[in-house]
Formats: C-alpha cells, structure tokens, sequence
C-alpha cells in the first residue's frame, strides 16, 4: 500500500522525490534547518546547498544590477543572512532574505559612493554625506560658492582703521579692486610712466576686462585695438608691454608663473607694491616700455 501511494505521489508531483525544494518557504526552512543541524561545512559540501546558492544570484541579479552591484554580491549578502535563526524561524524565510538583500544592495552602493565600508555606510551620520566630487566635474568650480571654501580674516582693527567709513566695510571686494587698480597705476607712474597715460590706459584695460570677464578675451581684445591705442596715445611697444604686464602673458607655459598672472591678479591675491617691485623682469619690462623713453624716430608708434 505505501508503494502504490509513493508511485501515485510522483506521477501527480514531479518536485516529490527531491528532498527539499527550496523554492518554496516551507522547502527553503527545511533546507537551512538541516545546513544548521549539520554544523560546520555543511554549505560547502552540500550538492542542495550549491543549487541554492546558484538560485539565489540568479534570483537577485536585477536587484544586484539596479545598484551597480555583481550578482555574487548579492548572493554573498542573501548567504549571510540565510544562515541566521531568524530566517531558519521565519513564517515567510524568501520574504526577510529579499527585505536583507535590498538593503545589503542600497548600503553597498552607498558605500562605494561614499568610498567607506558598508558597516559605516550604514550609519546614519555618514550617510548623510554626499559622495565625494572632484572640482572638474561641475562647470563651476565648487570653491566658488561653497562656504567650506572661504574665508574671513577675523584680525581685529587697530585705531588707525576705526575711523574707516561704515560704507566702505561693505563692499570689501570693490575696495580692493580699487586699491589694486591704484596700486598698478602707481607702479607704472614709479617706472618712468607719465601719470597720465598710465592712468588712462589701466582704467581702459580694466573697463574691457570687466565687460569680457576673462584676462585672455581682454588681452585678445586688447591687442588688436588700434583705435584705443590712438586715443590713448601710447605705442605700439608700450602698448604691449602694458597689456602683458597687467593682465599677464597669455601663452600656456606662463599660466602658473609671476609673468602669466599679471600684475592685476597679483595685487588682488595679496601681493603689495613693494614684491611687485623686487621683481626684476617686471621692472624691466615697465621701465624699458616706458612711453617716455621711445626713441624720438617714431618708429615705436607703428
């Protein structure tokens, strides 16, 4: 009798003659019981125990995708948690591995965002991190709107700056524009320039530099103005000079030098007059340029 129920058992049920189909909850807690029971290397002996893992990476491979994840990754975390007591005593044992894995994916992908270990990624006060960035990623240099970036100087103000004007405290970035802009034209004027012409041709080359808003498309701009240069009465040599020498020299291999700066962008980064005027090839440049020491042929103005 027990032969003739086996038999009919099979033709009916395919699945019966495995011994636990772990597809199915029930199947899958009679599995981990028995890996459980069996104690140390059962996982790995266990034919079951492969076919399950198998199952499982081919089960959770869009979850693992969706995070940037390999499969294995996933299968890796789903074996964790199958062998705890929670998931052996489980009503729904797929319903918490599924509910393990997805947070397993979220945190890992987390982590490698954030380049830390998924054990910290879990924390809430790391977590709330963004992901690192590097400055050339945004089209805006990220030092020049996040407060991280800047700094106040907190020095305190001596007598000689109390009587400063409230209207001038406000507005510290025109202020030193200003100072920098006197700065170069008494840097000029101390080289031989005529007070005068270095004045008019300073405040001309940083009327253009405001409107195109880079020193290169001023400098290209610049160099090219003839009319500018009539009116202004300067030569074509001095003309040069002046422009190399306040907006920089424009040519690549210049760019992270004293000469490729200029003197504008010296002046505002905190150099003073007196560096300025240690600097040898800067003075000869100025000097030697000087509209007053053209030679009385002409041959300059061209």
């Amino acid at each position: 009798m027990t032969t003739t129920t086996d038999t009919d058992t099979d033709q009916h049920n395919p699945d019966a003659g495995r011994d636990e189909d772990f597809t199915t909850s029930n199947g899958l807690r009679a599995l981990l019981v028995r890996l459980h029971t069996t104690g140390p290397g059962a996982w790995f002996r266990d034919l079951v125990a492969s076919e399950l893992m198998a199952y499982v990476a081919q089960k959770y491979e869009p979850l693992a995708r969706k995070h940037g994840l390999d499969p294995w990754e996933a299968a890796s975390a789903a074996f964790d948690v199958m062998r705890t007591r929670s998931v052996r005593e489980a009503r729904d044992p797929w319903a918490v591995i599924t509910h393990a894995v997805r947070i397993t994916c979220i945190f890992e992908e987390r982590a490698q965002g954030l380049l830390c270990s998924v054990h910290q990624a879990r924390r809430p006060h790391v977590s709330a991190f963004h992901d690192p960035e590097r400055f050339s990623d945004r089209e805006n240099p990220l030092s020049d709107y996040h407060s991280a970036f800047h700094a106040t100087d907190h020095s305190s103000v001596t007598d000689d700056e109390a009587d400063v004007d409230a209207d001038s405290l406000t507005s510290p970035a025109c202020t030193s524009t200003a100072s920098a802009v006197e700065d170069a034209i008494a840097l000029f004027t101390l080289l031989d320039w005529p007070p005068t012409t270095a004045r008019a041709g300073i405040e001309h080359v940083c009327g253009v530099l405001t409107k195109t808003g880079t020193r290169q498309a001023a400098y290209e701009a610049l160099r090219r103005d003839k009319h500018a240069r009539a009116l202004l009465d300067i030569p074509g040599r001095s003309w040069s000079a002046l422009l190399k020498a306040l907006l920089g020299n424009p040519h690549p291999a210049y760019a992270a030098t004293s000469t490729g700066r200029g003197v504008l962008l010296r002046l505002l980064i905190g150099e003073s007059l007196p560096v300025l005027l240690r600097d040898d090839d800067l003075i000869l440049t100025i000097s030697l340029a000087a509209p007053s020491s053209r030679r009385t042929d002409g041959s300059d103005r061209s």
